[in-house]
């Protein structure tokens, strides 16, 4: 890889954002194409495909053979509330390849023993999560049920594009929270990114059941879109 191509490469990887190296198989060729750019890009549906997937391989496009290196930034998860779905969905999470973040200022709840292996943060939501530099490619779950840490929280998710927005409650406790964020200035299409009733609808009752209900979405969410790749 040639020195230019590189040090652009580790440009976006230090942004956290999305490229892919493009090798002509032929000539041995190699380009650079930043997720900002594939719209333009005459590789435009195999780079997206790509993107979504996360994965590398072999196409063939625009009559050439070439081999796609994805470089995708590593996915996150963060969570508002120390509970017991965060305890199973923490792990499970993890398995699949997320760098999982708790919330919570409740420190009877946020401590290691609860969470080992697990980033825990002791914080109210305000103090925690600019820090973290939450982005497009974090999954955001908000498991609190106290308006005080959930909404705070899920204001500044929606603000820094997640691509993932989820809350625990009923249809009810959303229709309030919504008519609180609605009444600090979000907009009804901000609003409707936000997932709740939590997770996939497939009569999950206990926490371990939430939290693979809650994956499962994240997961679809993640790989049936193609807005990463935007």
């Amino acid at each position: 890889m040639k020195l230019d191509l590189l040090k652009d490469l580790n440009a976006e990887r230090a942004a956290r954002r999305a490229a892919i190296v493009v090798t002509d198989v032929a000539s041995g060729e190699q380009r650079l194409v930043k997720a900002a750019d594939v719209a333009r890009d005459s590789l435009k549906d195999v780079l997206e495909k790509h993107f979504r997937s996360g994965k590398s391989g072999m196409e063939e496009a625009a009559g050439a053979r070439v081999f796609l290196t994805v470089h995708v930034p590593p996915l996150r998860l963060v969570i508002t509330g120390a509970v017991h779905i965060s305890q199973a969905l923490a792990p499970m999470a993890r398995l699949v390849g997320y760098d999982v973040t708790i919330v919570d200022p409740r420190t009877a709840f946020a401590s290691v023993e609860r969470f080992p292996e697990v980033k825990v943060i002791a914080e109210w939501p305000d103090a925690a999560l600019p820090p973290l530099n939450i982005d497009r490619y974090t999954a955001f779950v908000a498991l609190t049920h106290d308006p005080k840490i959930d909404d705070p929280a899920l204001t500044h998710a929606l603000a820094r594009d997640c691509f993932y927005i989820g809350a625990l409650g009923s249809r009810k406790t959303h229709g309030r929270r919504l008519e609180r964020l609605k009444a600090q200035g979000l907009s009804d299409a901000a609003l409707a990114r936000i997932h709740s009733p939590i997770g996939l609808d497939i009569g999950a009752v206990s926490p371990a059941e939430i939290a693979v209900a809650i994956l499962g979405e994240i997961t679809g969410r993640l790989r049936q879109s193609a807005e990463l790749a935007a």
